[in-house]
């Protein structure tokens, strides 16, 4: 039996005007910046006026670690949303923005799939609002501002050797990650070398998506230390005084964009910090106001439980003052064969030992959530080829860790098919069990606080950091940063380092390549591994596929 791609199912959508979607959540016309019929910008006047209601519950979705099989964790985050509502519940989902780069890459959009989708589809995987350009730009200007700072006499003394400032684009393109700049002659300034990120990469983005108001956004990006003197003084971006002029260009960026599932319920997506290199949360913005306008919020961290969820908990909510009723855990019957050594050509056939001895993935995904002392439902995401026996021996095995996996086809039944899972996901955030906190406290020692997400949500044995490293995070401590929480960027494919360890690994070692002050964004980013900073296209992109038909119709984008 064929499917319809999840392009053709955004194109039959009856949407409705994003006034109708405002006018559910109680948003007057007059606070929304419309971009066309099906998208608009929530006004930062409306945000102020109800901070003063009630929050509603949190529901993070996240997941198990990725495989080529496919897990659908954003496809499981609309399916539930969609399925409170059918339910009664009045909720709404929070998710991010998806970057250029995947979606021309290897990873896709970021827009769900089958009937379980936010639209417009296409809008949402390419420019949407305009959110990441104003990002990059930013960012940008701030590169540029240092570079001229430089040039016409350097007045701060900057060591020129110590900039700390990348450049980025929304593009993977590894040819970027190493340059030099600034060659061709006096007149193009001081050669030096530097590099670039992609954009949700930029301290920018994370800022953006941490910030509670312009105020709050314009005194994170002054803090941004952008480079050091020769007596390792550091420079922040408010003396270079480019903090204003970027604040300007992210003025409309700040504000949550709204648009609406193929079943016309609201859905704020807003900010994309990558979750393997950033904290891969939606912004504080969104979901903060999305509490004081339903009952339930769904929203989810990116990639692996052990990347996006655990930044959730220790970053997003130890900063914003938020905790999950909640948490729902993706797995499917496909990704536990591969994890349990099955090839992607064979997925299709019945294989219930593979599914057993891939579970233990799913398993530590458990554990890891439960010491946070939040609740976690599996959602087991249908696809159409999983028999009844798989099924079952996943759900005999969370049961088996104390927790319960519920069966969701909404990809192919939309809420229809999400029903059972969102009125069990409402009684446990009803019940009000959660009892959250972060898994090391601010005082801890930034090195002490890599070595406990290291070895209890990994299971490592050790962290590898040359003395450099050791002492770069002392000093850190001493200039009054000790507090921060850390931000691993590391594979998502693994608990481990290496993307092709897969299951449940132990005994194995984090090397930490490099540590990033991230002053504004108020985080100290940790790289382990050979994980990079600026991702490459694979051998055949997505680029290669997408087009436009002779309707004007776009083709092959995810």
């Amino acid at each position: 039996m064929s499917y319809k791609s999840d392009i053709e199912i955004a194109r039959e959508a009856k949407k409705r005007p994003i006034q109708e979607i405002g006018d559910k959540l109680g948003i007057p016309t007059e606070h929304l910046l419309p971009f066309g019929h099906d998208k608009a910008k929530v006004s930062q006047d409306f945000i102020n006026s109800v901070q003063s209601n009630d929050d509603g519950k949190l529901i993070l979705v996240t997941a198990i670690n990725p495989t080529p099989a496919g897990e659908g964790k954003t496809t499981t985050t609309v399916g539930l949303g969609d399925g409170l509502n059918r339910i009664g519940k009045k909720a709404m989902v929070c998710i991010r923005e998806a970057s250029l780069g995947p979606n021309f890459g290897m990873k896709g959009g970021a827009a769900g799939g089958g009937y379980a989708q936010i639209v417009p589809m296409e809008d949402m995987n390419l420019h949407f609002t305009g959110d990441f350009h104003a990002i990059t730009s930013a960012h940008s200007l701030l590169s540029a501002m240092i570079d001229n700072h430089i040039y016409w006499g350097n007045e701060l003394a900057i060591d020129e050797r110590r900039v700390a400032w990348r450049r980025v684009v929304d593009m993977n393109d590894r040819a970027l990650r190493d340059i030099v700049c600034s060659l061709g002659g006096v007149s193009n300034g001081f050669p030096r070398q530097t590099g670039y990120d992609i954009t949700v990469a930029s301290e920018v983005m994370a800022i953006l998506c941490l910030a509670d108001n312009l105020e709050d956004l314009q005194k994170r990006l002054g803090d941004i230390i952008v480079a050091y003197t020769r007596e390792r003084t550091p420079i922040y971006c408010r003396d270079i005084g480019a903090d204003g002029a970027m604040t300007v260009l992210l003025k409309d960026a700040m504000q949550p964009n709204l648009v609406q599932t193929l079943e016309n319920n609201p859905a704020f997506v807003h900010g994309g910090p990558f979750a393997n290199i950033a904290h891969g949360c939606n912004s504080v913005i969104a979901t903060k106001t999305a509490l004081k306008l339903t009952d339930y919020v769904v929203t989810e961290a990116g990639f692996g439980a052990d990347l996006g969820a655990e930044k959730f908990m220790n970053i997003k909510c130890r900063k914003a003052g938020i905790a999950p009723s909640v948490v729902v855990l993706v797995a499917t019957v496909r990704a536990m064969k591969m994890n349990g050594g099955v090839a992607k050509a064979d997925l299709g056939a019945e294989n219930v030992d593979a599914v057993k001895a891939g579970c233990p993935n799913l398993g530590r995904h458990i554990e890891n959530l439960k010491s946070f002392g939040v609740p976690v439902v599996v959602a087991i995401n249908h696809f159409v080829t999983d028999t009844d026996a798989e099924v079952q021996a996943v759900k005999d095995y969370v049961a088996e860790h104390g927790s319960e996996a519920i069966v969701s086809r909404h990809w192919e039944l939309g809420s229809e098919g999400s029903e059972a899972l969102a009125k069990r996901v409402a009684e446990v955030a009803d019940a009000d069990v959660a009892a959250f906190a972060p898994i090391y406290p601010d005082e801890m020692p930034l090195f002490e606080k890599i070595e406990t997400i290291a070895k209890r949500i990994y299971r490592a044995d050790e962290v590898l950091a040359d003395k450099k490293i050791r002492n770069q995070l002392r000093d850190w401590e001493e200039a009054g940063y000790g507090n921060l929480p850390v931000c691993m960027a590391k594979t998502q494919y693994s608990f481990s380092t290496d993307p092709n360890l897969r299951g449940a690994p132990t005994g194995h070692s984090v090397p930490v390549r490099e540590v990033r002050l991230s002053a504004g964004a108020g985080f100290i980013v940790v790289v382990c591994g050979e994980i990079m900073t600026m991702p490459g296209l694979p051998r055949q992109p997505a680029a290669l596929t997408i087009g436009l038909n002779a309707e004007g119709e776009i083709e092959g984008l995810f």
